[in-house]
């Protein structure tokens, strides 16, 4: 595997590697790789024949006040990780490899669809995500991109961005992995201290609770606002829990719904504060 910093390089070491006649894969990171990381990297292994991983903390996806500076950086770990998970290359651009002195292009998906959810307190988040993530397509020119399901809201509106902008590129959206008590695995979950990473569990137990009260054919069961009281009253159940959101929505347009209708997918998606530290999660719900 190799590790490789510039644009240049990176374009030269795929043309070795028979880009054009093999198929890419490309799993972009912020790095502080942990296994729902590994997972997408796996998966882009067993589906195309040359595998890049970018580690690569975005500026412009983070707002005033929050955790650019201090958000973890372990890229020699992240190295050995990526290795072990199937990577050919890790592509670790500086920000001035990306981003000139001068730049002032944005790709911005406008609408609901990036106002609503996290976009309601990062007004800026989407706007950097869908720049940074067009400019490594435009570096790497992948056949397939590689992202997870705990950033539901990130994937969806990848894909429209892909679609409306005719990305020759497949966006593949992997399970979320958790650990074994249910908290979905995040790079800032190493923030909680012991108390709040106990309690932090509450967020997997309301969405559980919601998918256990839809499937059990309740009354009301089907109705978003009794669900989302049903998620309430778990979260609530951690005195450090500070809900920033609890929404059902339409899980391909995340628009809001009022009835969760059968055979069609919602998704039930929360932001809870511990301190310092947000977390975000989901589940989709299937009458």
């Amino acid at each position: 595997m190799k590790l490789i910093e510039s644009e240049s390089e990176l374009r030269r070491e795929l043309e070795q590697l028979g880009k054009g006649e093999h198929r890419v894969g490309l799993v972009p990171t912020m790095g502080c790789l942990h296994e729902g990381h590994l997972s997408l990297i796996r998966k882009a292994r067993q589906q195309n024949d040359i595998v890049v991983v970018s580690v690569f903390v975005n500026p412009t996806q983070f707002g005033p006040g929050e955790d650019y500076a201090s958000y973890p950086r372990t890229l020699e770990n992240d190295c050995v990780l990526a290795e072990s998970a199937g990577a050919d290359i890790v592509f670790h651009p500086d920000a001035a490899e990306i981003y000139s002195p001068d730049a002032s292009t944005k790709v911005e998906v406008e609408g609901e669809i990036t106002h609503t959810l996290c976009g309601a307190s990062r007004p800026i988040h989407f706007k950097g995500v869908t720049t940074i993530v067009s400019i490594l397509f435009n570096i790497v020119r992948p056949d397939r991109a590689y992202f997870g399901q705990k950033d539901a809201q990130q994937a969806v509106v990848i894909r429209k961005m892909v679609r409306e902008l005719h990305i020759p590129v497949e966006i593949v959206v992997c399970p979320i992995v958790r650990e074994a008590d249910g908290l979905a695995l995040s790079s800032r979950n190493r923030y909680l201290n012991s108390e709040e990473r106990r309690q932090a569990v509450c967020l997997y137990r309301g969405l559980d609770a919601a998918a256990s009260f839809l499937s059990s054919g309740a009354e009301g069961g089907t109705d978003p606002e009794r669900l989302k009281q049903v998620i309430c009253e778990e979260i609530d159940k951690s005195p450090l829990a500070k809900r920033e959101y609890i929404e059902i929505v339409d899980a391909e347009t995340l628009k809001p719904l009022r009835h969760i209708e059968k055979g069609h997918p919602a998704l039930a998606a929360v932001a809870v504060r511990f301190g310092e530290t947000r977390l975000i999660d989901n589940i989709i719900l299937r009458s």
